[in-house]
């Protein structure tokens, strides 16, 4: 299983749980991140880019997942990535360092599942 996937499969079932206990709460971000992640001034492209730099600074890989995943359903280049990555390094220091790499594994993860 790569990486990718096992993310998302250590945190499928707790999701699902949590949306059981606060489905009003989930709904709520759900539709706030539905308004967010839309075409307009901004590029979807260039919101997944915002999203993943931010990812990697919170150190969030489920967020990772989910963004890398959106930024190459957006047509994100692999070099794109890289220059978004370059200021989330530019922002944090070491921990850009060390998150930004697991970034770019799963944009290629994500890129390689698109063309398959």
């Amino acid at each position: 299983m790569d990486s990718m996937e096992s993310i998302r499969e250590e945190l499928r079932q707790p999701s699902l749980d949590l949306r059981e206990l606060i489905p009003d709460v989930m709904k709520a971000y759900a539709s706030m991140s539905s308004a967010a992640m839309t075409e307009g001034e901004l590029s979807l492209g260039v919101k997944e880019l915002l999203a993943v730099v931010i990812a990697i600074t919170r150190e969030c890989d489920g967020c990772m997942v989910a963004h890398t995943r959106g930024a190459v359903r957006s047509g994100v280049t692999r070099q794109q990535l890289a220059e978004a990555i370059g200021v989330a390094i530019s922002m944090n220091g070491g921990p850009g360092t060390v998150w930004g790499p697991r970034a770019l594994r799963l944009f290629d993860e994500a890129l390689a599942a698109r063309q398959a």
